[in-house]
């Protein structure tokens, strides 16, 4: 596929998915409410429209026949009013749109991982057909397979058939498929589609959208646009190609007056005068054509779509801006330079740090998303699970416009809906009955919330459900023979954290949503792969509380460089609690002759790097060195490192492909970043370091 192509699918993808997910948001909304607004109903038939079209353009078959029906059913909705509907086929309605969102969505999956798309839609065109039928009292008088009247051959048009147009200079003559059904209101749809391209016309029968008795005229002789231009005429007929049930169509031009010979006349009184033939009867008042609109100043379009390889190739260049300026203000032979000239260069250096930090906060927010599409979907999700379940609960949606970077949201949807599952599944208790006598309402609730902190996205997934018994997770741990300790030796935080080990599950039998032991551990896995940490609170009887720290972005971030020998570390800021001096005498020892050291009332482990990376170094004694107080998530330790650098923002690189043989993200090393002057800084992954690090000592 040529660059050209590339590029119309991904703006076919994009287009889709935003068009989907305004129709998922519309359908939540209107079914709390158990109704569909006026303008939700247009919305809905031009964003079926739409998907109509683009589909038709980019030979997706099954997806512009299903949005064509669609399409079909909203214009009669839209035509004879939501309100003509009662109360059961509203309810009928939501869940064929629901059933036509997932279609559509799961269509453009397919597309998006190269799998072949369904072809086998007939019984689904059938289901919307037949509901439309419902609804307009259609479908048993007037069954598909009856045969329709025979229509006129597309012949040659005589001009004396042709509407009585006094202002057309051409006519587009149309017949449509047989047995197609409501050809009035097919016909009308046919016309409306020219008009929304912006083509001036006027139809005949002029009617024919109010009249359902115009379907037997349209049938036989078809219907009719009149053309003041032919050139409005040829552009209607590209339109035409992409309709449905049309059979055939022909252009009939009307032939210019042939002049009348001149003949000569006596002069005669006027009364005297008798006409040479009857006046032609004066045509009805026909349909004004639409008034052009008066002109206006142009509307600018403010958004614009943008592929994220070209944000990524910004936020790279932005990257090695910041590389750059750094260099350049360490470079050694500034202290060459007079006072004076030394002062100038660098008020013009923090005038470039500041225009750096402006672009790289511009470049990041960018990529940066609401996250009110994810909280979105797993409405839908909770919706779908209360119906199948038969479970009265309620998702409350806090911090929907809580942004977050675009790779990263991607990442964290699947481990959100695998949580909100949980929560749905075997979190909420199933008998209502129970959660009254446990004092709580009937109705049970899920809790999706999403808040900033300075450098990170705090998720939680809250439900008020029968929460985790640790003694039972404990009991199922001991009989999957997963337990590393004594059973009385683990704590009730530890306790809960098995259920994150690969492989556990709670639940007795497997269901569509849960119990196939893939669980927890992927979820934690995922969040991790990005930065991130999960962690988990719950009291028995009350709910649990499942929380997600995510890094804002991982391009670039606050650091502070250490060294540790000849070797440079970088530490992330957001990880830093205290830097600090101590003596010999603060050191505590624990029973296995651990280092410890007692801050704010508690203790902490001590992690000397040079041991732990084996790096040489003349710094041994902990009051030599200074001491970091590091912490990520809930785990909390001191590390000990030779000196202070300083603090400097650091663009974050990966590693060669080829290092991912030796584990490096599970070895406290989150990546690399290059140093203004040009030497190699390790960034230090603080989670992984702590797991690592208690192995060892």
């Amino acid at each position: 596929m040529d660059n050209g192509m590339e590029g119309m699918l991904d703006t076919y993808l994009f287009e889709t998915n935003s068009l989907l997910d305004r129709l998922d948001e519309m359908l939540m909304a209107d079914e709390k409410i158990g109704d569909f607004s006026t303008d939700d109903v247009n919305e809905i038939f031009r964003i079926m429209h739409t998907i109509k079209g683009s589909s038709a353009m980019m030979e997706f078959s099954a997806m512009a026949e299903i949005a064509h029906h669609i399409e079909d059913m909203f214009f009669y909705i839209r035509d004879k009013g939501i309100d003509s509907l009662d109360p059961q086929h509203k309810k009928e309605l939501f869940n064929l749109m629901f059933r036509s969102e997932d279609f559509l969505r799961g269509q453009v999956e397919k597309v998006e991982s190269g799998e072949a798309l369904d072809t086998d839609i007939d019984s689904f065109a059938a289901d919307i057909n037949n509901f439309l039928k419902k609804i307009s009292g259609a479908a048993a008088d007037e069954p598909d397979q009856a045969p329709a009247q025979e229509a006129a051959p597309p012949a040659s048009v005589a001009l004396e058939h042709l509407p009585d147009d006094k202002e057309a200079v051409c006519f587009l003559h149309i017949f449509l498929e047989d047995g197609i059904g409501m050809e009035n209101l097919r016909a009308y749809m046919i016309v409306n589609a020219v008009q929304e391209c912006g083509i001036d016309l006027r139809y005949y029968p002029e009617n024919m959208e109010s009249d359902s008795s115009t379907s037997a005229s349209i049938i036989e002789e078809g219907f009719f646009m009149a053309f003041t231009s032919e050139d409005d005429a040829n552009k209607a007929s590209d339109v035409l190609r992409t309709q449905n049930y049309i059979r055939s169509y022909e252009l009939a031009a009307v032939p210019e007056p042939e002049p009348e010979p001149e003949i000569p006349v006596k002069e005669e009184p006027a009364k005297s005068a008798a006409p040479a033939a009857a006046p032609k009867p004066v045509p009805a008042p026909q349909k004004p054509a639409p008034a052009k609109q008066a002109s206006a100043p142009p509307v600018k379009q403010n958004l614009i779509s943008v592929s994220l390889m070209r944000l990524d190739s910004l936020q790279n260049i932005v990257g090695e801006i910041v590389i750059t300026e750094s260099m350049v203000t360490s470079a050694p032979e500034l202290n060459q330079l007079s006072r004076d000239a030394y002062d100038n260069f660098m008020k013009s250096a923090r005038q470039l740090r500041k225009l750096t930090d402006d672009l790289q906060d511009i470049s990041m927010s960018l990529r940066m998303v609401p996250i009110s599409g994810v909280f979105q979907k797993m409405s839908r999700i909770v919706r779908d699970m209360k119906q199948k379940l038969d479970k009265d609960v309620h998702l409350t949606l806090i911090g929907e416009d809580t942004e977050i970077d675009k790779t990263i949201v991607d990442s964290i949807q699947d481990p959100i809906m695998h949580m909100v599952r949980n929560a749905m599944d075997h979190g909420i208790e199933d008998d209502p009955a129970e959660r009254i006598a446990a004092g709580k309402s009937p109705q049970g609730e899920i809790i999706l919330s999403a808040t900033h902190t300075s450098s990170e996205v705090v998720i939680s997934i809250a439900d008020d459900g029968q929460g985790m018994d640790p003694e039972k997770l404990l009991a199922k741990a001991r009989d999957k023979g997963i337990l590393t300790k004594p059973e009385s030796e683990y704590s009730v935080k530890e306790a809960l954290g098995l259920v994150m080990l690969p492989g556990f599950s709670t639940n007795q039998e497997v269901t569509e949503f849960s119990g196939r032991g893939v669980g927890m551990d992927v979820v934690k896995k995922n969040v991790e792969s990005v930065g991130g940490v999960v962690s988990l609170t719950s009291e028995y009887g009350r709910g649990t509380t499942f929380t997600m720290k995510i890094p804002l972005t991982m391009a670039i971030v606050d650091g502070m460089k250490v060294t540790v020998g000849n070797s440079i570390f970088t530490i992330p800021i957001a990880n830093i609690r205290q830097s600090l001096k101590i003596l010999p005498e603060d050191v505590i020892r624990d029973e296995n002759d651990n280092e410890m050291l007692e801050l704010m009332d508690s203790f902490y482990p001590v992690v000397r790097l040079h041991q732990f990376f084996n790096i040489d170094t003349d710094v041994t004694e902990l009051s030599d060195g200074i001491v970091m107080w590091v912490e990520t998530s809930d785990r909390s330790f001191c590390l000990f490192v030779d000196e202070l650098v300083g603090e400097q923002q650091v663009v974050v690189k990966p590693f060669p492909a080829f290092l991912n043989y030796f584990e490096l993200k599970n070895s406290g090393i989150a990546g690399c970043t290059i140093l203004g002057d040009g030497n190699i800084s390790i960034i230090l992954d603080i989670q992984s370091l702590h797991s690592a690090a208690l192995e060892n000592v």
